[in-house]
């Protein structure tokens, strides 16, 4: 499975929007900067972010988005599906109706890729936005290094 650039950008902008979720609504230019992302982009995938529910934000010199829920009820699994659909490695493996191949009843592989489907699904639906930013928090004392503003 590959994640393309726009669920990336739009996981690593929630990423940050978790880390400051104390601190009120945030820019999207703060968060562009900080994330190294593309300001008209990342604007486009806050819109989607905010129409699936994810997402709040404040007009105003004062405004900016801000997360709708807590860090720990959003998980990296749901931002990836709502910006990439389904999360499957390969078309025969998907949940919904599947495409005949004429392989199914001979192929060894469709297992492997059912398994590859449920640890990447296990583990993206488990890691909250909160965990993720736990994460980055203790690596920023281990290695000294702040994104503090």
């Amino acid at each position: 499975m590959k994640v393309s650039a726009k669920g990336d950008y739009a996981t690593r902008a929630m990423q940050d929007l978790a880390l400051h979720y104390e601190k009120g609504p945030i820019q999207i230019e703060d968060i562009a900067r900080r994330q190294h992302l593309p300001a008209r982009y990342l604007e486009q995938i806050l819109l989607s972010l905010k129409r699936a529910g994810f997402l709040e934000s404040k007009r105003g010199v004062s405004g900016g988005y801000y997360l709708a829920k807590h860090p720990r009820e959003i998980t990296v699994g749901a931002i990836i599906r709502t910006m990439e659909g389904p999360i499957i490695p390969i078309f025969c493996v998907g949940s919904g109706p599947r495409e005949i191949c004429i392989e199914e009843p001979r192929c060894g592989l469709r297992d492997l890729w059912a398994d590859v489907r449920d640890a990447v699904v296990k583990i993206v639906d488990h890691t909250t936005l909160e965990d993720l930013s736990r994460q980055i928090r203790t690596r920023q004392e281990r290695e000294g290094v702040s994104y503090q503003i």
